[in-house]
């Protein structure tokens, strides 16, 4: 099978342990960025199978129908919100998703819980440019409240970091998270309100989805303390459009990281430019240990698919698609 991997950016996949599960077949990595759908498809018409890098490329009905020889899209992780899955089993195409980490993201998330505590970057840029100990004065976590907006996997983990370092820790989200977080001794705020005010330190995990797009209102932000900082390590549409930036700029909440944007890669953004905001790539589950499962689980799924006895199909029913390429 001839099998195409786009938006390899970092050209990471060809020094993957896991590459060698597709030995024999013809893979195409791709590590430049291609928005052109006339471009795209051109690259892609050949591929009999696609195995996108999480959400970096849409895969809608212009693109599908565009691609003939498509039989398979095997998914790096679980996320498909950037394909037209109705489009994809109308046309015959399977689409299967691998698993993922939960403990890369939650590295990150702490990663940048520190960094914005103590004004990291901030001293790092001012350390190299001469400036000894100017401008900035970080504080401690500890005896702090963390709050922290969704308990699954990855707050959970969040939560587990927070406590390590002597933080109080809050939770709010569904009615299913406020449950499992009591059955592990965390304590639920009493409102949506009462968790924005009351956290110093409040990290985003919730799946971005019809419901909570655009969640975190710039009334929320706006209660929050004139010292709290802001993570967001989710998905920038969780938050309404323009509200973090200018919430920053009215001073509440006083800080924020940020590792996710509306539109990647992001070339150009208002926060890049603002003192209080310590602003990564994506960097959430971009490390080697996540790749080789992400992309073991795709590769593993596309050899089932090979030998007609798919595995973790999103849309089983393709299998009886009257017309479908299923092998």
């Amino acid at each position: 099978m001839r099998i195409a991997i786009p938006d390899d950016y970092q050209d990471a996949v060809r020094d993957l342990d896991a590459l060698s599960i597709l030995s024999g077949h013809q893979v195409d990595i791709y590590t430049d960025l291609v928005k052109n759908i006339d471009h795209l498809a051109a690259r892609l018409k050949h591929a009999d199978v696609l195995v996108p890098i999480r959400e970096r490329s849409i895969i809608d009905e212009a693109l599908l129908s565009r691609l003939p020889n498509l039989r398979l899209i095997s998914q790096t992780g679980k996320g498909v919100t950037h394909i037209d899955i109705e489009a994809c089993t109308r046309r015959g195409i399977a689409v299967a998703a691998s698993g993922g980490s939960s403990y890369a993201p939650a590295e990150l998330t702490w990663a940048l819980v520190l960094a914005s505590a103590r004004r990291l970057p901030q001293e790092v840029a001012n350390a190299r440019a001469g400036k000894w100990q100017r401008e900035t004065i970080g504080t401690s976590l500890r005896g702090r409240t963390l709050g922290i907006l969704g308990y699954g996997s990855i707050g959970k983990i969040v939560a587990g970091y927070g406590k390590a370092f002597g933080m109080r820790v809050l939770i709010w989200g569904r009615e299913g998270s406020l449950s499992r977080a009591a059955d592990d001794g965390f304590e639920a705020a009493e409102s949506k309100e009462d968790f924005f005010r009351r956290s110093d330190v409040l990290t985003v995990h919730l799946r971005l989805n019809a419901e909570t797009r655009w969640g975190i209102s710039a009334a929320d932000l706006a209660s929050m303390k004139p010292t709290a900082t802001l993570v967001n390590t989710s998905r920038a549409d969780l938050i309404e459009t323009g509200a973090l930036a200018a919430a920053l700029q009215a001073g509440r909440p006083g800080f924020a990281a940020v590792d996710a944007y509306e539109e990647e890669p992001a070339i150009e953004h208002p926060l890049f430019s603002m003192r209080n905001v310590v602003c990564s790539p994506h960097l959430g589950y971009v490390e080697k240990d996540t790749y080789e499962i992400f992309f073991g689980g795709a590769f593993d799924n596309v050899i089932a698919f090979e030998k007609g006895a798919p595995t973790n199909l999103i849309n089983p029913d393709v299998l009886t698609t009257t017309g479908g390429r299923q092998a």
